[in-house]
C-alpha cells in the first residue's frame, strides 16, 4: 500500500484526545459495602464449622453429609463473590474529544478497514446484512480511507447479490448521510423512524431507491434464485461460483464491487473463503483471519473494525471516538484495541430475556478497564492491524492498481493457507475455542498491550437480541462453554497470564471463565434447600437466632445493592426481576450444559460446534415477544431441565405449606426452624411463574411442548416421592 497513508502528523501534540475519570466517592462507598459483605460471608463459614447440627437419630449420616455439602457450596459462593469484586473495585470512565482530533489531524487519518461477518442467509437475512454494511460505509470518516469487507461464510449467491445491489444504492445513500448528517446510518433503521426523515426531495428519492432495493433482495430470497438480469449485470462475481458449489464445498470467491482506490470513495469487497469438507475452517476465527490477509493486499487499513452482521452503526462518530484513544500521543500508544458495548434495538421495555446485560456494559466492563482493559467480545471493536496480526503483516506492501491481482489475493483465503503457519496461534484470531474473541484479546494483553472501553451516551453499534428463550440459552451455552475451555486451556488466565497482566484483570477474566462451573453449586444448593424443606430438615439458623442475621443481611444487602445498581444503569424494577430469572435459568441450564460439554470435549467424547443465533422471528412469536410473553415452543433438553427443576421447587414448597396447615400446633416452630428455607423455596417458585404459565396455563404456540411438560412433571414428582420415602 502507499506509504503516504501513514504520514499523519499531529498539529497540537499537547492536547489530550481523551481523559480517564474515576468516581472516587462511589468506589470508596462500594469498598466499604463489599468489606461488610465479606465479613458476613466469613461469619457464615464460621457458623457452618462451629454450630452443632440439629440431627435426627434416624438420619444422622444423611444430615451430616447435607451439612457438609452446604458448607462446601457456601465456600464456593463466597470465593466466587470475591473474584467478582475485581469488576467493581477500580472502575474508570473514558471521555473523548473528537473536536481535538479534527483540529489535530483533520482528514489525515489512518486507513480503516471494516469487517462484517455473516454465515447463513436464512438465519441472517441478506437485507439485514447489507443494512449493516451500508451503515459502516457511511461512517463519519474520509471515504477514500474507508473500506468495508463482507465475509460470507455461507458462500451464498443471494448474499453476494444483496451486497451488489447495496453497492449501487451506496452511491446515493452515503452522500445523503453526510450531506444531511443522518443518524442512524442504517437505511432500514433510519427510514423506519419517521421522526428522522427529512422532508425533502432527496429524502423521498432515497426512500424510494431503498424500498426498490429491499424489494428486489427479499423477492430473490423468497424465490430462492437470482434474477437473470442481475446475473448478467454482476457477471464478474457470479461467474466465480462453480455449478456444484455448496455452502461447505467451494473455492474462494472475491469481488471488489467498488474500488475506492480509483474512485476516491468507500471500497466495498465481497469475500467467501474457500471451504472443503476435509479441511477445518475454524468458524468465525478462520473467517476473520482470511479477511485480515486479503484486506492487507487491497487497502491494508492500519485500523480494523469488526462488527457482527446484525450490529449496524448507530453513531457515525464511533470511528473518531476510537481514534481519540488510539492516536493519543501520551496514552494511546499502549492501547491495542478499543471495545464498545454490545447493544440491541429490539429489547422489550423490561428486557424479557436479560439480553442487554445492563450491569455488565455499564459497570463491569468499566471495572475491567480500570484493571488493564476490557475483554474483546467479537463485535464493535477497533483494532490495530499490526497488533492483532502479532506483527506488521503486509505493512510494507505497495497497493497494486491492477484488479487482476485478485487471483493472487484469492490464495490468501484458501482452506490450506493456515496449515503449518502461525495463523490462529501467534498471528490473527486464535483457533480452537468457541469464544475466539476472548482468548485473542487475552493473548494481546499478555503481550504487554492494554485495551480501552468506550460507552458513549449515543450507542455506537446496535444489533438484534434473541427473541425467544431457547435462542438466548443456546447463545449463553456457547459463551459459557468457550470461557470454561479457556480456563482449562494453555491460555488460561490463571497460569498463562501470570506476570503478564495484573491480578485484577486475571480475576476479571476468571469471573467469566467460571460461569460454567458455577452452575453446579447453584443447582445443588437450590435443589438441596427445597428437598430438605420437603423432608423437614433445617439447613439454616432459627429465625430468632443471632446467626440468622448473617444470612438475612447477605440476602437483603446483596439483592438491594443489585437492584439499586440495575436502576442506576437505567433499568426498571421488573427488568431487574427478569434479569434475576434469566441468571437462574442460565446457571441451571445453559451454563450446566456448557460445563458438561467442556468436560466431554476434554475426555474426547465430543467436539466443539459454532452455533449461529437466529436474527429473525416468526410474526406470531414476535408479537408474543413484544407483549413480554416468554417463548418456549421447542422441544429442548434445557427446557426439560428447567421444567423439572421448576416442578420440583413447586412440589417441595407446596408440600411444606400443606405440612404447616395440617400441623397447626407446630406451625410456629416449623417456621422458626426453617424460615430461611421457606423464603428461598418461595422465591424459586415465584421467579418460575412464567415457566408454570407456559407449562399449564397458556394455549398459544409459545407454550411449553406437552411432551416436555409431562416428562418434567413425572421426573420432579418421582424425585420428591423418593426423597419423602427416605
Amino acid at each position: 500500500m502507499g506509504k503516504e497513508d501513514d504520514r499523519f502528523i499531529p498539529v497540537h501534540e499537547d492536547e489530550p484526545l481523551f481523559v480517564t475519570k474515576r468516581k472516587t466517592g462511589r468506589v470508596i462507598a462500594y469498598r466499604v459495602f463489599s468489606a461488610s459483605v465479606f465479613f458476613f460471608i466469613c461469619c457464615i463459614w464460621l457458623y457452618r464449622v462451629t454450630v452443632p447440627i440439629e440431627i435426627d437419630k434416624n438420619r444422622t449420616g444423611l444430615v451430616r453429609l447435607i451439612w457438609l455439602v452446604m458448607f462446601v457450596m457456601e465456600i464456593w459462593f463466597g470465593l466466587y463473590w470475591v473474584v467478582v469484586q475485581s469488576l467493581r473495585w477500580n472502575p474508570v470512565w473514558r471521555f473523548t474529544f473528537t473536536d481535538r482530533l479534527s483540529r489535530t489531524y483533520g482528514n489525515d487519518l489512518p486507513r480503516l478497514d471494516v469487517f462484517v461477518c455473516t454465515a447463513d442467509p436464512v438465519i441472517e437475512p441478506p437485507l439485514m446484512v447489507v443494512n449493516t454494511v451500508l451503515s459502516v460505509a457511511a461512517l463519519d470518516y474520509p471515504p477514500e480511507k474507508l473500506a468495508v469487507y463482507l465475509s460470507d461464510d455461507g458462500g451464498s449467491e443471494l448474499t453476494f447479490y444483496a451486497l451488489a445491489e447495496a453497492a449501487e444504492f451506496a452511491k446515493t445513500w452515503v452522500p445523503f448521510c453526510k450531506k444531511f448528517d443522518v443518524e442512524p446510518r442504517s437505511p432500514g433503521a433510519y427510514l423506519s423512524c419517521k421522526s428522522s426523515i427529512h422532508d425533502s426531495a432527496a429524502a423521498e428519492e432515497v426512500s424510494r431507491l431503498y424500498k426498490e432495493m429491499a424489494e428486489r433482495i427479499e423477492t430473490a430470497a423468497k424465490l430462492g434464485r437470482i434474477p437473470d438480469e442481475a446475473r448478467l449485470k454482476y457477471v464478474d462475481g457470479f461467474s466465480q461460483w462453480d455449478s456444484d458449489a455448496t455452502r461447505r464445498n467451494h473455492g474462494t470467491i472475491l469481488q471488489i464491487l467498488v474500488d475506492g482506490r480509483k474512485a476516491n470513495t468507500v471500497t466495498l469487497v465481497y469475500l467467501s473463503r474457500e471451504k472443503r469438507p476435509e479441511h477445518h475452517h475454524h468458524f468465525k476465527a478462520g473467517s476473520m483471519n482470511a479477511l485480515i490477509r486479503v484486506s492487507s493486499k487491497i487497502t491494508c487499513g492500519r485500523i480494523i473494525l469488526n462488527v457482527d452482521c446484525d450490529m449496524y452503526s448507530n453513531n457515525s462518530k464511533s470511528a473518531r471516538d476510537a481514534l481519540c484513544i488510539l492516536l493519543d500521543e501520551k496514552e494511546g500508544k499502549e492501547i491495542a484495541f478499543v471495545q464498545f458495548p454490545q447493544c440491541f434495538e429490539n429489547l422489550t421495555k423490561n428486557d424479557l430475556y436479560g439480553s442487554m446485560m445492563r450491569v455488565g456494559s455499564n459497570v463491569e466492563f468499566n471495572g475491567l478497564d480500570g484493571n488493564g482493559g476490557p475483554l474483546y467480545i467479537g463485535t464493535g471493536c477497533f483494532h490495530r492491524r499490526d497488533v492483532i496480526c502479532g506483527r506488521k503483516y503486509g505493512a510494507e506492501e505497495e497497493e497494486s492498481e491492477d484488479i487482476s491481482e485478485s487471483e493472487m489475493i484469492k490464495a490468501l483465503a484458501s482452506c490450506t493457507y493456515d496449515e503449518n503457519s502461525q495463523w490462529g496461534k501467534e498471528m490473527g484470531v486464535k483457533y480452537g475455542c468457541p469464544v475466539e474473541d476472548v482468548i485473542t484479546g487475552l493473548a494481546v494483553q499478555c503481550r504487554g498491550w492494554k485495551s480501552a472501553y468506550l460507552n458513549p451516551k449515543k450507542k455506537a453499534f446496535v444489533g438484534v437480541a434473541p427473541t425467544n428463550l431457547h435462542q438466548m440459552l443456546v447463545q449463553q451455552r456457547r459463551w459459557s462453554e468457550g470461557d470454561f475451555q479457556i480456563l482449562l486451556s494453555e491460555y488460561s488466565p490463571v497460569w498463562y497470564a501470570q506476570g503478564k497482566i495484573g491480578l485484577g484483570l486475571i480475576l476479571g477474566y476468571c469471573c467469566f471463565c467460571l460461569w460454567a462451573p458455577s452452575s453446579v453449586p447453584l443447582l445443588v444448593y437450590s435443589v438441596l434447600t427445597s428437598l430438605c424443606l420437603l423432608k423437614g430438615i433445617p439447613l439454616f439458623p432459627k429465625v430468632w437466632s443471632l446467626w440468622f442475621i448473617l444470612f438475612g443481611y447477605l440476602a437483603v444487602a446483596v439483592n438491594a445493592y443489585s437492584l439499586a445498581e440495575f436502576l442506576w444503569c437505567g433499568g426498571t424494577l421488573r427488568g431487574w426481576w427478569n434479569e434475576q430469572r434469566m441468571w437462574l435459568y442460565r446457571r441451571t441450564s445453559s451454563f450446566l450444559f456448557g460445563f458438561m460439554d467442556t468436560i466431554l470435549k476434554k475426555l474426547g467424547v465430543s467436539e466443539s460446534a459454532f452455533v449461529i443465533t437466529a436474527k429473525v422471528a416468526e410474526e406470531e412469536a414476535a408479537e408474543r415477544y413484544e407483549k413480554e410473553l416468554m417463548e418456549f415452543g421447542v422441544n429442548s433438553p434445557m427446557f426439560l431441565l428447567l421444567g423439572t427443576l421448576g416442578m420440583l421447587y413447586l412440589f417441595c414448597f407446596a408440600a411444606a405449606v400443606m405440612r404447616l396447615v395440617m400441623t397447626s400446633r407446630e406451625t410456629g416452630e416449623d417456621l422458626q426452624t426453617m424460615g430461611m428455607q421457606f423464603v428461598i423455596a418461595g422465591a424459586l417458585v415465584v421467579v418460575n411463574w412464567p415457566l408454570y404459565e407456559g407449562m399449564f396455563l397458556r394455549k398459544d404456540k409459545g407454550k411449553m411442548p406437552r411432551t416436555v411438560t409431562v416428562k418434567a412433571f413425572v421426573l420432579a414428582l418421582s424425585a420428591c416421592t423418593c426423597i419423602a420415602l427416605l
